[in-house]
């Protein structure tokens, strides 16, 4: 068995799936949009056969987002390796993102870095 794919709601649809294609090498599809309902979304498909799908309908709420709170923290994303962990990590520091720790080893042994990436959610880039 296998996650087939993951899917977040957010605000700036094109500014998301462009963080993703430009930082993650992810490819979107066309995109869909129920007219009816103002639904769009876009599934961002990623080499490992993962995909994430970035939804917007109308109306939506925008709760704070603290680190620590219940339901889903991040989502990560393996680069290869620590030196990819650490230009990737200064290139999107250098676009405006905040580096929220790393990168770093952290106590179970995993060289990683965390963005606050979209809209407040976070991206773990790791080995």
């Amino acid at each position: 068995m296998m996650i087939e794919h993951v899917a977040m709601y957010v605000k700036d649809l094109e500014n998301t799936k462009a963080f993703f294609e430009s930082y993650l090498n992810g490819r979107s599809n066309d995109g869909y949009h129920n007219e009816n309902t103002g639904f769009r979304s876009y599934f961002i498909s990623f080499d490992s056969g993962a995909r994430l799908e970035i939804m917007k309908k109308p109306n939506m709420s925008d709760e704070s987002k603290d680190a620590a709170r219940t339901g889903y923290s991040h989502i990560a994303f393996s680069v290869g390796s620590k030196e990819k962990v650490d230009e990737l990590t200064e290139q999107i520091k250098a676009a405006g993102y905040e580096v929220a720790s790393g990168p770093r080893t952290t106590g179970d042994g995993y060289y990683e870095s965390c963005i606050v990436a979209i809209e407040g959610n976070l991206i773990e880039l790791t080995v």
